[in-house]
C-alpha cells in the first residue's frame, strides 16, 4: 500500500535530508534578530525558560500534527485533508489557505532575504571598510531607498530558489539544503566562539543568559509568558502546510514525535546561538543591541568594523544570514510547488515556470513599499508589515487550530488514527494519556496566540 501511494512521487533520500529541510523551513531571519532581542527585553534566561516550556507543550505537538497528516496521506495540504477526512466534510478547504499563506509569505520574505545577500556582497567587496556609525546607518537607508537594488536581489533569490526546487526533492533541494544547513550550523558555532572570546563579552552573556527577575517583573511575568508563547509558536512556521508537504515525501521508518523534537531542537539551537553571537559582541564594543532591521544592518556592521579582521567576520555573518533566510525560501517554494502539483495536476517543470514570474511580480510591491510606494498604508500598516501580519497574525495560528482540531476531533481524522500515525516506526512514542490535553487545552492555547496577535 505504501509503495503504491508513493509510486511516482518524489521523496527524500535520507532521514537527515528530511530533518534539515524541515528545520530549514523553520529556521529563518526571526531566529537571529527577533529571538535575541526579546530574550533581553523580557528578562534573559527567564524568557528562555518560558520559551522552552512552550516549545514542548505547544510547538512540538502542532508539528507532529502537520507531519502526521502529510505522511499518512502522501499528499499536500488540500489533497491530504481530502484523503483522510470523513466523506462529505470540508476540512480540505484549508488547503487553499495554506497555498495563499505560502505565497504571501514569499512575496515579502524574498525581499528581506535579498537584503542578506546584498550585505554579504557589501562586506565581501570591502564597502564597509573605514565607515563610521553614521555612514553605516546611511548605507541601509540608501539600500531600501533604491527600488532597483531591492528588486535585483529579490529577483536573484526568486530565480535561484526556484532553480533549486526545479531539480526535484532528492536530486536538488535535499542536496543544496544539506550543504546550507550544515554550513549554517558550522558558521554559527564559529561566530559564537569568536564573540565569546572578545574582551568585555562576559557582560553580554550575563545580560542574555542569567535570569533577571527584576527585569522580568518589570515587564510583567504574564507578558513574558505571552511573548515566549508567541515566539515558540511562530518560530516553527506551523499551520500553513509547509511541514506537511515535507512529511508527504518521508518514509514511515521513524516515529513523528522524535522527528518533531529533532526539528525543534535544531531551530532552538540556532536561536540560542544567535544570542551568543550578538549580545557578547555588542557588549565588547559598548554598543546597545536594538530591534529589527537596525540590529542586523546597523548595530552589527558597526561591531564588525571595529573587530580585528572585521571584513572577514562580517562576511561570514551575512553568509550565515543568507543560508538561514534562503533555506526558508527554498523550503516554502517547495511547499508552493508541491501544493500546485497535487491540486492542479501540473508537472514540476510547468509549476516552476508558472510560479516563478508569479512570485517575482508579487514581490515587487513589497520592494517598492520602502521607496516609491512608501506612503501606501493598509489598515495603518506598510506593505511588508501588512503581509507579515496576514501570515503571522492570521494564517499560521488559524491553520494550526484547524490542524489540531482535524487530528483530535471525531468529526475530522480522529485522535486514534493520528496517534497511530505518530507512533508508527522506531523511536519516541507519544502516550495515549495525553489525549485530554491535545483535545481541550492545546486548541485553547493556539486560540490565545491568535487573539493576542489580533490585539
Amino acid at each position: 500500500m505504501e509503495e503504491r501511494r508513493m509510486e511516482g512521487r518524489d521523496s527524500f533520500k535520507s532521514r537527515l535530508g528530511f530533518i534539515l529541510v524541515s528545520a530549514g523551513c523553520a529556521i529563518g531571519i526571526g531566529n537571529v534578530w527577533k529571538f535575541p532581542y526579546i530574550t533581553g527585553e523580557y528578562g534573559g534566561a527567564v524568557f528562555v525558560l518560558f520559551y522552552l516550556l512552550f516549545l514542548l507543550i505547544l510547538g512540538i505537538p502542532v508539528v507532529t500534527m502537520e507531519l502526521a497528516v502529510g505522511r499518512a496521506s502522501h499528499k499536500s495540504a488540500m489533497m491530504g485533508f481530502k484523503t483522510l477526512e470523513p466523506k462529505g466534510s470540508k476540512w480540505h478547504w484549508h488547503g487553499w489557505i495554506c497555498l495563499l499563506g505560502s505565497f504571501v509569505l514569499m512575496i515579502y520574505y524574498t525581499v528581506v532575504s535579498g537584503w542578506m545577500v546584498d550585505y554579504f556582497w557589501k562586506f565581501l567587496n570591502g564597502s564597509f571598510n573605514g565607515m563610521g556609525p553614521e555612514k553605516v546607518a546611511a548605507t541601509f537607508d540608501a539600500m531600501v531607498a533604491d527600488p532597483y537594488e531591492l528588486i535585483f536581489f529579490m529577483g536573484l533569490n526568486v530565480l535561484v530558489g526556484f532553480a533549486v526546487c526545479a531539480g526535484g526533492v532528492a536530486k536538488s533541494l535535499e542536496k543544496v539544503t544539506k550543504v546550507m544547513m550544515l554550513g549554517l550550523l558550522g558558521l554559527i558555532v564559529i561566530l559564537a566562539v569568536n564573540s565569546l572570546l572578545l574582551p568585555g563579552s562576559a557582560k553580554g552573556v550575563e545580560f542574555y543568559l542569567l535570569p533577571d527577575w527584576n527585569r522580568a517583573v518589570e515587564a510583567g511575568i504574564g507578558n513574558v509568558a505571552a511573548a515566549a508563547m508567541n515566539q515558540a509558536f511562530f518560530t516553527l512556521s506551523v499551520g500553513q502546510g509547509s511541514m506537511e508537504i515535507f512529511a508527504s515525501y518521508m518514509s514511515r521508518n521513524n516515529t513523528l514525535g522524535g522527528e518533531a523534537v529533532r526539528i525543534t531542537a535544531l531551530d532552538t539551537f540556532v536561536a540560542l546561538m544567535a544570542g551568543l553571537i550578538i549580545f557578547p559582541a555588542c557588549s565588547a564594543f559598548g554598543v546597545e543591541p536594538s530591534e529589527g532591521p537596525s540590529l542586523i544592518f546597523v548595530t552589527l556592521p558597526n561591531v564588525f568594523i571595529n573587530m580585528s579582521f572585521g571584513q572577514f567576520w562580517g562576511s561570514l555573518f551575512f553568509v550565515f544570514m543568507t543560508f538561514a533566510s534562503f533555506s526558508t525560501v527554498t523550503a516554502v517554494f517547495e511547499s508552493l510547488i508541491g501544493n500546485c502539483m497535487d491540486d492542479f495536476g501540473w508537472s514540476r517543470k510547468k509549476t516552476v515556470l508558472i510560479l516563478l514570474p508569479f512570485v517575482f511580480l508579487g514581490s515587487i510591491p513589497c520592494a517598492l513599499g520602502f521607496n516609491v510606494w512608501s506612503d501606501v498604508q493598509i489598515a495603518g500598516k506598510g506593505i511588508l508589515d501588512m503581509e507579515d501580519f496576514l501570515v503571522s497574525g492570521l494564517i499560521l495560528p488559524l491553520g494550526s487550530i484547524i490542524f489540531a482540531l482535524f487530528c483530535v476531533s471525531k468529526y475530522g481524522w480522529g485522535f486514534d488514527k493520528y496517534l497511530e500515525e505518530v507512533n508508527t516506526g522506531t523511536g519516541m512514542k507519544m502516550p495515549r494519556w495525553i489525549r485530554p490535553y491535545f483535545c481541550y487545552v492545546l486548541p485553547l492555547l493556539i486560540l490565545f496566540v491568535l487573539v493576542k496577535g489580533l490585539m
